[in-house]
């Protein structure tokens, strides 16, 4: 009897487990019963990740076989039919020197961009929430926000024309008697370009996502400074940065996962072959090999170590941000 009432008296982990994923599955299907629309409008969305995201990755294979594309009657078809190799393509790339380079291209030019870029944005919402007439603050907010709209080929003739070797600024360099500067050619000086046309571009847009969370902050909190005779960069430093610090660390975070990720498009329209030592980068690399070289295996791989790498720091960075700052993503 007594161990009759031990074995009742209190449910086992296991029962535990499957009630409460039996409650849970009852919850979401009830949720869905009650609100069927917003679910219907989920399926373009699972649709286009299935087909663009989820169904592509049948191709990673590529990256541990002998890929032959005339193999089999469709590219698929060949995946397939070719040879498994294992890690010899990776193997082959980590001896390459032209990966150190190109790997190394990519930590600089995306590391400068994230020291000189990412505090800017910041800095530009906290002056455009402090103009006080609408007028001027809806005016200066399009005109940082219009390049965004721009595609990196326009950005490019619009700064060609300008930093060209015969632009309107070499051309002033050259009438008061300096030396014309290959902007485009350079090595010491493309990087530069590079970061100034990403700034230029991207800035304006970052800056409404900081906008955006400054509006979400209390103004009674700016209220009560006032009251106690705090100045405005106190109330700066106080109120608006530790309201800012959330989307601060995600932006942060999520910079800090696409490290590897410098701008595939940008890149590929500014640079030449007379940049290639500074300026050829992993994404850029893959496009030469996988459409030049026709070396679809090693772009595969490089395509996947560089997700892989990718996947790591996002995971790490959301961590220690999580540990440090008591502030994660998930």
């Amino acid at each position: 009897m007594k161990m009759a009432l031990d074995t009742t008296a209190v449910p086992s982990g296991g029962l535990r487990a499957k009630t409460g994923l039996r409650h849970k599955l009852h919850s979401f299907f009830v949720y869905v019963k009650h609100h069927p629309m917003l679910y219907l409008m989920l399926i373009p969305g699972l649709f286009f990740l299935f087909i663009y995201k989820l169904a592509p990755l049948y191709g990673i294979l590529i990256a541990f076989k002998d890929y032959n594309i005339f193999l089999g009657s469709n590219p698929i078809d060949a995946i397939g039919l070719s040879d498994w190799v294992g890690l010899e393509h990776f193997r082959r790339l980590f001896a390459s020197s032209q990966f150190t380079k190109v790997l190394a291209n990519t930590l600089i030019i995306n590391g400068l961009k994230i020291l000189w870029l990412f505090p800017i944005p910041i800095i530009c919402a906290i002056l455009l929430n402090e103009i006080r007439r609408a007028t001027s603050r809806k005016f200066a907010q399009t005109a940082i926000y219009m390049p965004y709209f721009f595609s990196w080929v326009v950005i490019f003739g619009i700064f060609y024309s300008l930093f060209g070797s015969y632009g309107i600024i070499n051309t002033a360099i050259t009438a008061m008697g300096g030396t014309r500067i290959g902007f485009f050619t350079d090595n010491s000086v493309f990087r530069s370009v590079l970061v100034f046309t990403e700034g230029w571009k991207e800035v304006g847009y970052n800056t409404v996502i900081y906008l955006a969370a400054i509006t979400g902050i209390d103004i009674t909190l700016y209220e009560a400074a006032r009251v106690d005779g705090a100045s405005k960069w106190r109330q700066i430093w106080n109120i608006t940065m530790p309201g800012l610090l959330p989307t601060i660390v995600l932006m942060l975070i999520l910079k800090v996962g696409y490290i590897l990720e410098t701008g595939f498009e940008q890149v590929l329209v500014f640079y030449n072959p007379a940049v290639y030592e500074v300026a050829d980068i992993i994404q850029t690399y893959v496009y030469r090999l996988g459409m030049g070289q026709m070396d679809f295996p090693l772009s595969t791989a490089l395509g996947l170590f560089n997700s892989v790498v990718a996947f790591v720091l996002i995971v790490s960075a959301n961590a220690i941000s999580r540990k440090l700052l008591g502030r994660s993503i998930w």
